[in-house]
């Protein structure tokens, strides 16, 4: 064994080198009471979004050799066929599938009904399932 000194500080509070408190010089008597809580946190105003208009989101198979597809049909006259165009681009990559636009129908490859309602919701149409 070696003749080591080891110093050890006793936790046990009788130790007056654990005395040395960075706080103890404030005085806590005269430091105002904390507002509450709910008047401190301002809830931000809710815009009142316009809808873009009614959609109606279908699932159909007949005439299409058994396969099936989700169609979405009665955009609002005032989008262009441009926001339209755009719009079939970006469900094609969110739902990974396949479409077109055909006229002002927006035809969408496979059953991805739930993730378009969402994703319309999103954007601010007014979605409607349509159909069986």
């Amino acid at each position: 064994m070696s003749s080591r000194k080891t110093s050890k500080i006793s936790i046990d509070g009788d130790s007056e080198s654990l005395d040395n408190n960075p706080f103890g010089g404030l005085n806590l008597g005269e430091l105002p009471e904390a507002p509450p809580l709910a008047s401190t946190i301002h809830k931000p105003k809710q815009k009142k979004t316009v809808s873009k208009g009614r959609v109606e989101v279908r699932r159909e198979k007949a005439g299409r050799g058994g396969k099936t597809v989700t169609t979405l049909r009665e955009f609002a006259t005032h989008i262009p066929l441009t926001e339209l165009d755009k719009l079939t681009f970006d469900l094609k990559k969110t739902c990974a599938c396949g479409g077109t636009l055909k006229g002002r129908v927006v035809e969408l490859q496979g059953d991805v009904c739930v993730r378009v309602l969402s994703e319309l919701e999103n954007r601010g149409y007014r979605p409607v399932r349509a159909g069986g």
